[in-house]
């Protein structure tokens, strides 16, 4: 099922990239096409600013300047091999740590040769001489058992740091994968991901599970009135106003260009046009600035649609329903919280 809200917005992002590819003069390749896609429609921050460079350095950006962005940003093995090279310092991480211990482990055999050689050379010793040799013998194995036993923790604690360092760029590979660049929230892929886990465990539970879509009003205009760098700015507003009016399992995601979803697990209607409501108030209340010379250019409104799981619902069902009552919440007016309960909005039976 094709929104009609994405079906503009996808065809305004296709008529942009097309724009770029004309403008610099490069075959519309798949690749080229995906490229300046991604960058009209703002998703990955740091394509952006390395095209805004390119732009500004070349005016007219060259195919093999593209190529070497699109590597860096959006080759599908970029991912895998970052996982790649993980794997791999885990693996010889690993094997150091096996290594240590398997030495520790010959260190050990040794000692224990060591002690029963004393043994038998005392019950044989006839004079002081001899226990003292023993004795001396003993002394020394002791001390170098201390000093290696000492080097293997030693390289047992490196390794375990190691291995932590490890886990922090494994998650932060992870975290990419579901993060949107531009705002930090949840991306489109998480959201896509978790509204089908949400689902099937709130069938499972038998719990209220609902779906708030919001929209910022006329973010067109304002895009085309103060820039894309202001847009961007109205982005992480409002995806911040997202995040600290959610908790617990919630997931607040962007779900396209200026359009954003929550998922609330274990949430009715009510409760959940409580919190949409919740959030335009914190977006509405923040006056925004321009950065660059402190002028205030007012404040931002929203628009929000909800609906709850049905017993027969998909997930596009789902969606469509919620899609059906933010599109309610414009047509009133805009700045205002709809649901599938209002009045209203409807017969929403036919909605797939």
């Amino acid at each position: 099922m094709i929104r009609h809200s994405d079906f503009e917005r996808t065809m305004s992002y296709a008529e942009k990239a097309v724009g770029h590819l004309k403008a610099n003069q490069v075959p519309a390749s798949p690749r080229n096409y995906e490229l300046w896609y991604t960058y009209v429609s703002g998703f990955n921050r740091a394509l952006n600013r390395a095209l805004n460079e390119a732009i500004t350095r070349y005016g007219s950006v060259p195919e093999s300047v593209l190529q070497e962005i699109y590597e860096q940003f959006l080759s599908p093995s970029r991912i895998t091999d970052r996982v790649q090279a993980v794997g791999d310092d885990f693996l010889k991480e690993f094997e150091r740590v096996i290594g240590a211990i398997d030495e520790a482990k010959g260190s050990t055999s040794s000692y224990g040769k060591t002690l029963e050689n004393a043994a038998q050379s005392l019950v044989g010793a006839h004079d002081r001489d001899q226990v003292k040799r023993v004795a001396q013998m003993l002394i020394s194995s002791t001390k170098e058992m201390e000093a290696r036993s000492k080097a293997l923790e030693e390289q047992l604690s490196e390794s375990r740091k190691q291995i932590d360092t490890l886990q922090e760029n494994l998650e932060a590979v992870r975290s990419e994968t579901i993060t949107d660049a531009l705002t930090g929230i949840a991306n489109r892929k998480h959201f896509d991901e978790t509204i089908k886990k949400a689902i099937k465990e709130a069938r499972e539970i038998e719990e209220p599970l609902t779906l708030v879509l919001g929209d910022i009003d006329h973010f067109k205009n304002f895009n085309d009135s103060f820039g894309h760098q202001t847009g961007d700015q109205v982005l992480r507003l409002v995806a911040h106003a997202l995040k600290t009016n959610v908790k617990g399992r919630d997931l607040a995601a962007r779900y396209g260009g200026e359009e954003f979803a929550v998922i609330l697990p274990q949430t009715n209607l009510q409760n959940a046009v409580t919190v949409a409501d919740q959030i335009r108030k914190t977006i509405l209340a923040k006056e925004l600035v321009k950065k660059s010379t402190g002028e205030s250019l007012g404040t931002i409104t929203m628009s929000f649609g909800a609906a709850s799981l049905r017993p027969d619902d998909t997930v596009d069902s789902l969606i469509a329903r919620a899609d059906k009552c933010l599109y309610a919440a414009k047509k009133a007016g805009r700045n205002q919280v709809k649901s599938e309960a209002d009045a209203d909005i409807g017969d929403l039976s036919d909605v797939a």
